[in-house]
């Protein structure tokens, strides 16, 4: 049977894009999980409903590896019993060649190895990110706060997330759409936010 696992950070966040892709393989909605909550542990109710449904032959499909979670121990305890302990395989979508666990099955003992090698290299990739956007969002609220910005509601307001996303948006390494999305933001929201933010640094004699 086919399974699709997908997530985001947030409840406003949408995770169309992921569906659409399991809908293209063929896997029926009542088989597709998705989470929109943040990936730093496993206790998610769509995962954990998943992951009871599970059996031995059904292959999980994941649009990324980080969707799956983004704690490094984490991550590789959930991939071996997936595939080992149940007798499942997994496929990440975004790198199909290295990551289909059928492909190592095949190679043995060997496979094994191999495979615990890229799945450390790439669970330490996603968790590396996670702590770097930690980094961003919270160099983000210093910029912010030292212009003078007074923090609101989360996911809601202007807050570092928001503030670094704009930046990116604004130096030309990401569209505007990207930047909502980003923040959780819908389209009004978003400009809304912008305009309350330039207007802060105006009256704080920066530039925009």
């Amino acid at each position: 049977m086919k399974i699709g696992y997908g997530r985001v950070s947030a409840k406003d966040q949408n995770p169309e894009r992921q569906l659409v892709k399991f809908r293209e393989l063929g896997i029926e909605d009542r088989f597709i999980f998705v989470d929109k909550q943040s990936g730093k542990d496993f206790e998610r109710p769509r995962y954990q409903a998943m992951r009871m449904m599970i059996r031995e032959g059904d292959l999980v499909y994941l649009d990324a590896l980080d969707r799956l979670g983004r704690d490094y121990d984490g991550i590789i305890s959930e991939w071996k019993y997936i595939t080992r302990e149940i007798g499942a395989d997994i496929v990440c979508l975004d790198n199909e060649t290295l990551f289909d666990s059928r492909k190592f099955k095949t190679m043995g003992d060997f496979g094994k190895v191999m495979e615990d090698q890229f799945l450390s290299l790439l669970a330490y990739v996603a968790e590396q990110e996670r702590k770097k956007n930690r980094q961003r969002q919270a160099e983000g609220i210093d910029v912010a706060r030292a212009e003078g910005v007074t923090f609101g509601r989360p996911k809601h307001e202007i807050d570092g997330k928001f503030v670094y996303e704009y930046r990116a948006w604004k130096e030309g390494r990401q569209t505007a759409t990207a930047a909502m999305q980003k923040v959780g933001m819908t389209r009004t929201t978003f400009y809304r936010r912008v305009k309350e933010y330039e207007e802060t640094l105006c009256m704080n004699g920066e530039a925009k």
